[in-house]
């Protein structure tokens, strides 16, 4: 059970994501009202997964380490969105953004006797 609030907020990942960012490569021409429209509708699954996420992961984790976990998974779904939806480039710069968080999460996670 305890895994399951990060499976639900890297899928809700996934939503926000494309709700943030797939208009730029399927709505260029679409006016912006109806973009922020349908982002709105799409965000609307990431807060159907999000919320439960954060429900139950406090029951296991603390809210600074849901937030570093979000966050991680935030910039692994990113980065694949960017390679393989938008055909971006990877660079260096994942890499060094990535290390970051990974020592933003050593930093939660390096007392886990302190878990509720």
């Amino acid at each position: 059970m305890r895994f399951a609030p990060i499976l639900l907020l890297a899928l809700s990942n996934v939503f926000m994501t494309y709700a943030w960012y797939g208009h730029l490569k399927d709505m260029r021409a679409t006016p912006l009202f109806i973009v922020i429209a349908v982002s709105w509708g799409i965000a609307f699954f990431e807060y159907c997964l999000q919320v439960p996420a954060n429900r139950l992961g406090s029951q296991f984790y603390s809210l600074p380490q849901l937030k570093v976990m979000q966050e991680m998974l935030t910039m692994g779904v990113f980065a694949v969105f960017c390679v393989v939806y938008l055909k971006q480039e990877l660079t260096w710069d994942y890499l060094w953004a990535s290390l970051c968080l990974a020592g933003a999460a050593f930093f939660m996670f390096r007392n886990l006797s302190a878990l509720p």
